[in-house]
């Protein structure tokens, strides 16, 4: 059996949490000409066979030290792919990271596998222009960061990677985020996450679904289509192109809808000197159940992707998170705590039969999320569990569109 490696390198908003430091993965485009772009094409090639001929030394030797590799395999990798000396030692170091994981099979690297530069072999010129080394020597590549434009040089931390996506060339590099002192929290905003709207909050603001399913309606009926259209091999080519670019655009639809539902729930934290509090969704496809019109979005949205926009944003602004049970949230009355399958006699609605209180059922899990995390927090923030109003229409709002 053989794994597959390669590919792209951490996303964007990835994170390393140190004391008061916030490690964030920035993305840095590069904007070679003709043939500095051929010059890393063929660095790419020439990089990813020698992560091959290394990987195949090592699983047929079981040899997966990093030292005693290299002086088997050293040589050859100058002289049979032409790398320069550092390219060489960062190629075996990421093979042998990647059996640190799994020494049980081959290891088979893609043409375009990420490249691992540190700085013997990458260096910044100002915030303009980068360079690094090739099969071509070093080359001096123009590059932009777009609204990180301004970031100290003396914040870029360890090593990056060059990736490749799209035929485009990016360097993901780590740098370093301070955070901004923790907020004492005064009361909490309770965020809870579903399908028909992905997030409501305490306050009765109300992220809806609804564009993002119109749009997911029309890319799954657009992906059907070019399904059909790809079984009739003198048109797969051209469909698998369409799916591929499909996917990505479907992909970078969630990450912004994601970002500007996060961007505005920490900002309204801040603004209110607000702690949040999010349930913990680990095994939420397990735990909930969907119609079958639903299941696409159920099963694709990135639930994980937004909690941890929403955690990173916070932690930049020294906004407490706080995780609570999700067990019940939907089935407890927040006035009389009365749980029971009957409060919700539908999907939409809440309708408590011990102390008759009625609500939207995701306004109301807000409601509940806000109360488990006040239980043990030292908050004064008034009459916590009294705020169990009806939110206005006119507070909700679509997630792309507020």
């Amino acid at each position: 059996m053989v794994n597959k490696v390669g590919g792209i390198a951490a996303p964007f908003y990835t994170l390393i949490f140190y004391s008061h430091i916030v490690i964030k993965t920035l993305q840095i485009k590069l904007l070679p000409d003709d043939d500095q772009k051929q010059a890393i094409i063929d660095t790419f090639t020439r990089f990813n066979e020698a992560c091959n001929f290394v990987s195949r030394t090592a699983f047929e030797k079981k040899l997966y030290n990093k030292v005693f590799l290299q002086r088997i395999v050293y040589r050859d990798i100058r002289g049979k792919f032409d790398l320069a000396a550092q390219l060489a030692i960062r190629v075996i170091a990421k093979v042998v990271e990647t059996y640190k994981a799994d020494k049980d099979h081959f290891h088979e690297f893609r043409d375009y596998g990420s490249i691992v530069y540190d700085q013997r072999i990458l260096s910044f010129r100002g915030m303009n222009q980068v360079s690094i080394s090739t099969t071509k020597g070093r080359i001096l590549i123009p590059m932009t960061i777009g609204k990180y434009g301004q970031i100290p040089l003396e914040r870029i931390r360890g090593q990056c990677d060059l990736v490749r996506k799209n035929k485009l060339f990016y360097l993901m590099v780590a740098v370093e985020v301070p955070e901004e002192p923790t907020v004492e929290p005064e009361d909490i905003i309770g965020v809870d996450m579903g399908i028909v709207n992905i997030a409501v909050d305490s306050s009765g603001k109300y992220y809806s679904g609804d564009h993002i399913r119109d749009v997911r309606d029309h890319n799954a009926d657009l992906r059907s289509r070019l399904q059909a259209v790809g079984n009739n091999h003198a048109n797969r080519k051209s469909a698998g192109r369409h799916l591929k670019k499909l996917s990505g655009k479907e992909s970078r639809f969630a990450r912004n809808t994601n970002h500007v539902i996060s961007k505005e729930i920490v900002q309204k934290a801040k603004g209110t000197s607000s702690a949040i509090a999010l349930e913990n969704l680990e095994g939420i496809r397990m735990r909930t159940t969907v119609r079958k019109g639903n299941r696409y979005i159920h099963n694709s949205w990135s639930f994980h992707q937004l909690r941890s926009f929403i955690e990173y944003k916070a932690r930049e602004a020294g906004i407490p998170v706080i995780a609570v049970d999700p067990h019940n949230t939907s089935r407890e009355c927040p006035n009389c705590h009365a749980i029971s399958r009957k409060n919700r006699p539908e999907r939409s609605h809440f309708r408590c039969i011990s102390c008759g209180l009625e609500g939207e059922a995701d306004f109301i899990a807000s409601l509940n999320i806000r109360n488990r995390a006040a239980v043990n927090q030292p908050i004064v923030a008034g009459a916590i569990f009294d705020q169990t109003i009806h939110p206005a229409a006119s507070q909700r709002a679509s997630a792309v569109g507020s």
